[in-house]
């Protein structure tokens, strides 16, 4: 299923209607602020397995990480210390993905690892959402027909070729290439441990 949301006018109805799947936990594939992701409600556990079977993901292997709509719930769900809030406050709304230690407050799922990813994107869309649901979603990025860039960019051809394993595919319009960078922050030297869209302001 096909959904159109345009980023700077949301129909509430759409909206309502994906908030609606993830609630009774479906997955949804949505713009951010860098490329296409696949998404559900993170604290939904059947849900979030689902994703890591799809994607063929093994979350004691894998960080998983999560979208939160601003920094003011954040901690909820990781530990941040007062210099990462900082470095978190000028960069997001932002194309990062913030390496935190998780708390209690996540699935076990999460936990394995013990630590989390923290994403809060430039991108209306997503962050609506995230609103809406009240709870942070699951986020992974796509990945498309041996990365063919067409199918990794174009809404159209990402539920062409998923529309059958999801519950809903947002078109936001095309997506971007270029995927987050990752900000290590679970030790006391801040590391850079993927560069991608963005450049971290310290």
């Amino acid at each position: 299923m096909l959904l159109k949301l345009y980023e700077q006018n949301l129909n509430s109805r759409t909206v309502e209607q994906i908030i609606n799947i993830m609630r009774e936990g479906g997955i949804v594939i949505y713009p951010t602020d860098t490329v296409y992701a696949m998404g559900c409600d993170a604290l939904n556990v059947r849900a979030v397995e689902r994703i890591c079977s799809l994607k063929k993901i093994n979350p004691q292997k894998v960080n998983l990480s999560i979208i939160c709509n601003d920094l003011s719930g954040i901690s909820e769900f990781a530990k941040v210390s007062n210099p990462v809030f900082k470095l978190m406050k000028k960069n997001l709304p932002g194309p990062f993905t913030f390496l935190l230690s998780a708390t209690n407050s996540l699935p076990k799922i999460y936990k394995n690892r013990k630590e989390v990813g923290i994403r809060v994107p430039d991108n209306n869309i997503i962050r609506t959402l995230v609103r809406e649901l009240g709870n942070p979603i699951l986020s992974t990025s796509v990945r498309t027909k041996d990365d063919i860039l067409e199918y990794a960019t174009d809404p159209e051809l990402i539920e062409e070729e998923y529309g059958s394993l999801v519950d809903a595919v947002i078109d936001g319009g095309y997506g971007g290439l270029e995927p987050s960078t990752i900000v290590d922050c679970t030790h006391d030297e801040v590391e850079i441990i993927r560069q991608g869209k963005g450049v971290l302001i310290e």
